[in-house]
């Protein structure tokens, strides 16, 4: 498998135009971080999320990434989150969205986001009960092996003690293509061009993604998924484990 910090190298190619900012979870994110003026965006990738009123630096590894970085974006950084090149409390906020998971040392890299930091805000998914999404559950049962390691309240609270962790319901019409994006839209899992700005797919292999694609597009020829998932069908936003997490750091 690829190093997890040379994975968006890879299969990176597409994150500009797959993985847009939703507004919606923009503004939770925009509130989460305060009256803060200084702003480092960890695993900055294409831009995604990067709050346009504030004075944002982005750290991103990936030469694939940055160079999808739009014109104006934030200066961006080649770094890694495991040694971040700043000052101690350089930033009022350090922000990483759906990235920690990709770090190779996740302990090493929320200190130092503390480090710089005054308030540390994640946009992350509560790995425990992954399997309760129904693409995991039905579909995709391997990803659980992926999705090991520290919980999310266990890495809250390697930032402080009382970090405050947040639901953010998804809306069933999410502009950005993360993995649980599409929980009302089955058909678009059945897109290649979804698919491959995921990392999960990356993970699981070709073989798992092949099996998993064919037997959704059965399910949903012969009404079975709908039938399952009955209860998605009219919710306009779902909780599909994705949270803020909020820390003042010490």
């Amino acid at each position: 498998m690829t190093a997890r910090r040379d994975l968006y190298d890879t299969i990176g190619a597409g994150y500009a135009t797959g993985r847009r900012t939703d507004p919606r979870i923009a503004e939770a994110i925009a509130e989460a971080l305060g009256d803060a003026e200084t702003v480092l965006n960890v695993g900055a990738g294409t831009g995604s999320y990067e709050p346009p009123d504030r004075d944002v630096t982005a750290v991103e590894p990936s030469a694939v990434m940055r160079a999808q970085r739009p014109a104006g974006a934030a200066p961006c950084v080649a770094a890694y989150a495991e040694a971040l090149p700043f000052d101690d409390s350089a930033f009022d906020v350090a922000m990483a969205v759906l990235s920690d998971h990709h770090w190779r040392d996740n302990a090493a890299g929320l200190r130092e986001l503390r480090r710089v930091a005054r308030r540390v805000v994640l946009f992350q998914w509560d790995n425990v009960g992954v399997d309760r999404f129904w693409l995991v559950r039905d579909y995709v049962p391997e990803f659980v092996a992926y999705a090991d390691g520290p919980s999310l309240a266990d890495r809250a609270r390697l930032l402080a003690p009382d970090a405050r962790i947040d639901p953010v319901p998804i809306p069933w019409d999410c502009v950005d293509g993360f993995f649980h994006a599409h929980w009302r839209r089955p058909e678009a899992y059945l897109r290649e061009d979804v698919r491959r700005v995921t990392s999960v797919w990356s993970q699981v292999g070709r073989a798992v993604e092949a099996r998993a694609v064919a037997a959704l597009g059965d399910d949903l020829a012969s009404g079975a998924w709908q039938e399952r998932n009955a209860e998605l069908l009219h919710l306009e936003a779902s909780d599909q484990g994705a949270r803020l997490v909020v820390a003042e750091t010490p």
